[in-house]
């Protein structure tokens, strides 16, 4: 048993690395970071999208993750608008902080049931289809890395990226 636990804590410790840094990239908190108020809501020609959607997109898709990964009885929201701001605009630092601070508070409560996760990281949840805490990580990793790439874009498209 003791090569099992040690092979789930290596996991686990990676898994979180993949949630919080960027490993082969920028990490989210990173493009996130220093965004000029003033440019949140621009959407550079062609693009369907701001900077706030993506972030507010980011936020309540990593939280139906969390909600789905410990709650049997939770229903997501509906696809795709429920997975989307219900307003196209961030209308004050506030707001835009909160969103922020919501998207570290989801992932920081993640990673704790990782942390606690051990033999269940494999584990068939009782509902869904096939779904473990495993895959639901890689999961919220995926969707996490993919939208950091596109704020990233927008950042270098509206000359706010380094």
């Amino acid at each position: 048993m003791t090569g099992q636990k040690t092979e789930n804590n290596a996991l686990i410790s990676n898994l979180i690395s993949l949630l919080e840094k960027g490993n082969a990239h920028a990490s989210l908190d990173d493009a996130l970071k220093n965004i000029p108020f003033e440019i949140l809501n621009q959407k550079p020609t062609g693009l369907p999208y701001s900077i706030w959607q993506l972030a507010e997109h980011i936020r309540i898709s990593q939280s139906d993750i969390l909600e789905f990964s410990r709650d049997p009885n939770y229903q997501s929201p509906k696809w795709p608008e429920g997975y989307w701001p219900s307003s196209p605009t961030v209308t004050t630092k506030e707001e835009w902080q909160n969103c922020i601070n919501r998207i570290i508070h989801g992932r920081e409560t993640f990673i704790d049931i990782l942390n606690k996760s051990q033999e269940d990281l494999y584990r068939l949840f009782t509902y869904g289809d096939g779904h473990t805490l495993l895959r639901e990580t890689l999961v919220l990793a995926d969707h996490n890395s993919y939208h950091t790439g596109e704020i990233i874009v927008l950042r270098r498209l509206l000359n706010d990226w380094k």
